[in-house]
């Protein structure tokens, strides 16, 4: 009960397929009404100038305007281990999907498998941010001993953070282990490459602390906030494709989206 008076909580659909295309978005989050004309041509110049260099770089901020007029921060980021071609092309469709998804809000977010993508008048580059989150948990549980696999998902996870804060990782860390002859377990932690370490790791420790509250048993699951991402599943999803273990569950490559089974999405605002 604690946790529903900490925060505003939503079931907002309860059979959502997992995705592992650059053109469907997880979800959004709008905040803060403008009707300046000006407000919107300076989204419009950041949203240019992030796409622009994060298509190269993997990660790129920016900003346009001056006191006393309305400035806009903007941040975008794609995962690690993608590849630039689908990096660029899922921060395109980034671009294109948020201003549509929040017009007229000068504080929009947008969650992608492969990147992520934010403006806001407020500067928030260099503040991490899990005020906000989104999580998405497998509607079915592991077969057999489930705390055992909660352990082993713990540790996992234990490794991918610490591989996440670690120098010239980009802000990324996997890590992958078997749970028994049949079962493999993958994990992934990421934080947006403005914040630093010490950020980072209280970042995804937060968003690792949620499995216990929605993930108990379950085959899958991530925790998106606005800063960093963890994430874990039984199948591969991350690059490269780790094909001598994934060979064990007749698989080497990343999954359809019929094949992973279902997931309910839960919203979590402070």
């Amino acid at each position: 009960m604690a946790l529903i008076q900490l925060y505003h909580l939503i079931l907002l659909c309860l059979f959502l397929p997992f995705s592992a295309y650059a053109d469907n978005p997880i979800g959004y989050y709008c905040a803060n009404p403008f009707n300046a004309g000006a407000t919107q041509a300076r989204i419009n110049t950041v949203l240019s100038d992030i796409v622009a260099h994060a298509s190269i770089g993997g990660f790129a901020t920016s900003s346009s305007g001056r006191a006393p007029a309305t400035t806009i921060y903007g941040l975008a980021q794609c995962r690690a281990d993608v590849s630039s071609q689908d990096c660029s092309a899922c921060l395109q469709d980034a671009a294109k999907a948020l201003p549509a998804a929040c017009p007229h809000l000068a504080d929009a977010r947008i969650w992608y498998d492969y990147c992520f993508l934010r403006y806001d008048d407020e500067n928030f580059i260099g503040e991490s941010d899990t005020g906000y989150s989104l999580i998405l948990y497998n509607v079915e549980n592991v077969t057999g001993d489930g705390d055992a696999f909660d352990a082993a998902v713990g540790e996992v996870m234990r490794k991918a953070r610490a591989a996440a804060v670690a120098p010239g990782t980009g802000g990324l860390g996997r890590e992958t282990t078997g749970f028994s002859p049949y079962v493999n377990i993958y994990g992934l932690a990421q934080c947006t490459r403005d914040i630093g370490e010490l950020a980072c790791g209280q970042c995804t420790a937060s968003a690792v602390e949620r499995f216990a509250d929605f993930c108990v048993h379950r085959k899958g699951c991530r925790v998106l906030y606005s800063s960093c991402m963890v994430r874990y599943e039984i199948y591969p999803f991350f690059f490269p494709i780790d094909s001598k273990r994934s060979s064990s569950s007749g698989s080497n490559s990343i999954k359809s989206e019929d094949e992973v089974g279902s997931y309910s999405m839960v919203i979590l605002s402070p």
